[in-house]
């Protein structure tokens, strides 16, 4: 598949998973839901491992970068994800979350040496100045308690954990690990790591049997985590986490557009600047990325 095919793939499933996910929220703790999501993609993944005949069989030292993934990108960072949108919208998740992309361009560079330029570090304080003009109106109202910026800061740290799980899959990659089995067993180890999480919080595997909890689960289950995953991480394997992020600048615009027309979400001038400057940060650093960017 070419790698627009697997761009406009992350873009259009992802940006939509946001809206999603306000369905999974309120009967069943989001944890549980996550649990569910992900068992349910890593048994979809290995039966089709089974249908192609894709060994699943790896050393120990493999097993270990699986559970790194895990941890970082099915796990703790969609906990603090879905708690983030508790107190946020979805279109407000999806643009926080796209910080990943230039936390992808710094990470990038400290853990595999990729060196880039001042382009770099203006998109980023771009990014920071349009999360900060994004909520500015409402924090500056409140304390430091409100539910927006604390959602705000979850998503922060949900996407920073993501970025961490970007560069985990880069070097399982490199070391030649292949994208749909480390999928099926780092989904599973973190729907196993998101069950502990459960069970030291005491809560209950309950299950929502409405219409609407049932197919946003299937959705994620199959689009968000399957198919969405199993794009973009192949895309970040060929082109590096520093120009695969690109996909989440346009996470938001998708997501905006959803909330406009089932959230009632109002456009106002600080959502509007806020967004263009967060979009402008991100497709600085990403011009940044694609041509100036060294090994070194």
């Amino acid at each position: 598949m070419s790698n627009t095919f697997l761009y406009v793939s992350a873009v259009l499933i992802w940006g939509s998973t946001w809206f999603a996910i306000e369905f999974q929220l309120g009967v069943v703790e989001p944890e549980v839901s996550l649990v569910y999501r992900y068992l349910a993609a890593s048994l979809i993944l290995f039966i089709w491992c089974k249908i192609k005949g894709l060994s699943v069989i790896f050393k120990l030292k493999s097993h270990l970068w699986f559970v790194l993934m895990g941890l970082l990108m099915f796990g703790l960072n969609y906990v603090l994800a879905y708690r983030a949108q508790i107190y946020l919208i979805s279109a407000l998740s999806a643009i926080v979350f796209s910080s990943l992309l230039w936390m992808n361009i710094i990470n990038a560079r400290i853990f595999f040496g990729v060196r880039a330029g001042r382009r770099l570090y203006f998109g980023a304080l771009l990014g920071v100045i349009g999360i900060g003009v994004l909520f500015g109106p409402q924090v500056a109202e409140v304390s430091l308690s409100d539910q927006i910026f604390f959602g705000s800061m979850l998503a922060i740290c949900s996407a920073l954990l993501a970025s961490f799980g970007n560069m985990a899959s880069q070097a399982a990659q490199r070391a030649q690990l292949p994208v749909v089995q480390s999928n099926a067993w780092s989904m599973l180890y973190g729907a196993l790591i998101t069950a502990v999480l459960v069970f030291a919080a005491g809560h209950e595997y309950t299950f929502d049997w409405s219409f609407e909890y049932a197919v946003s689960l299937a959705y994620l289950a199959i689009f968000g985590s399957v198919l969405a995953f199993g794009a973009y991480l192949t895309l970040l394997g060929r082109i590096g986490a520093h120009r695969a992020g690109y996909a989440t600048v346009m996470f938001p615009v998708v997501a905006l557009v959803l909330s406009v027309l089932f959230e009632g979400l109002q456009l106002d001038r600080s959502l509007l600047i806020g967004t263009l400057l967060v979009l402008a940060g991100n497709l600085l650093v990403l011009t940044e990325g694609r041509k100036k960017v060294t090994a070194g």
